[in-house]
């Protein structure tokens, strides 16, 4: 498995299983198959609400912790000094950790700032060893980057070929924040999974469209978040970021851009914060 080095020095791997609307059962099945076949990082959240599942699959598991990199996130009604802090302590002990490797800002709303120095004493008290945001735009993460101390390691962010990141990526590079797509394999959209581009290098390669798709990722630098319970997809998924694709076939996945996300709009539209109002 490739690592990214994160800009704290904390190696992280670059494909992960996200468990995003996975059940308990789901998880018991899918963390063990993943784990198995060579997985290390495990990305799940307080609202997957499936935290206590993920801490009893890798306890059973068997794998040391040291070699496990788990990924677990804030949601944004938990932001303030005290919420934050007492998040983090129900976090961990649901997943029956006494440290995180990386903390997330689930969502750039809300007190996100308070949520972060906690964070940082976090990250200084060595309770986690990594800490990021999610869903932050360019302009929401340039504010937190100029007014904090610790830039974040991560930004997860929908990331596929309709939705490419590119600007973001620069510019989180300037910070050594590494770009973690979420959505990567397109979260079902046809219309990109049957595109001629993509098909005719998934031929050409002889693999599907999602390994090229996540091969693509992998080559730009990019981490990724793979969901599947399916053994024979968590395997594709992992021989995918082996796949070496040409100059000329990752220009053609940059020609696909169109800067738009699968709901159809962004979190800097308030659509997305009402939508995530109904579900906290």
């Amino acid at each position: 498995m490739q690592n990214l080095t994160l800009n704290n020095g904390v190696d992280m791997p670059i494909l992960g299983l996200g468990v995003f609307q996975m059940n308990d059962e789901q998880v018991a099945q899918a963390i063990p198959e993943a784990l198995n076949m060579g997985y290390r990082l495990i990305d799940t959240a307080s609202r997957y609400y499936n935290e206590k599942a993920v801490g009893a699959a890798i306890k059973a598991s068997g794998v040391p912790r040291e070699e496990l990199f788990i990924t677990t996130k804030l949601w944004f009604k938990d932001h303030g000094p005290e919420a934050t802090r007492a998040a983090f302590e129900t976090s961990l002990d649901n997943l029956g950790l006494d440290y995180l490797d990386l903390w997330l800002i689930h969502q750039p709303f809300g007190d996100y700032y308070s949520a972060w120095r906690v964070m940082e004493e976090l990250l200084a008290e060595g309770r986690v060893r990594a800490i990021g945001v999610s869903n932050f735009y360019a302009d929401r993460y340039a504010d937190l980057v100029t007014h904090m101390d610790v830039a974040p390691a991560v930004n997860q962010r929908e990331t596929h070929p309709f939705h490419q990141q590119r600007d973001m990526q620069e510019l989180m590079s300037q910070h050594g924040t590494a770009l973690q797509a979420w959505g990567s394999l397109g979260q079902g959209n046809r219309e990109m999974l049957e595109h001629p581009v993509l098909t005719g290098i998934a031929q050409a390669h002889e693999v599907s469209v999602p390994q090229v798709m996540l091969a693509w990722l992998a080559q730009r630098g990019v981490a990724m978040v793979a969901k599947s319970t399916k053994p024979e997809r968590l395997r594709a998924n992992l021989e995918a970021v082996e796949l070496s694709l040409s100059a000329e076939e990752i220009e053609a996945i940059a020609g696909l851009d169109r800067r738009q996300p699968n709901a159809g709009f962004t979190h800097q539209d308030p659509r997305m914060l009402e939508a995530l109002l109904r579900l906290a």
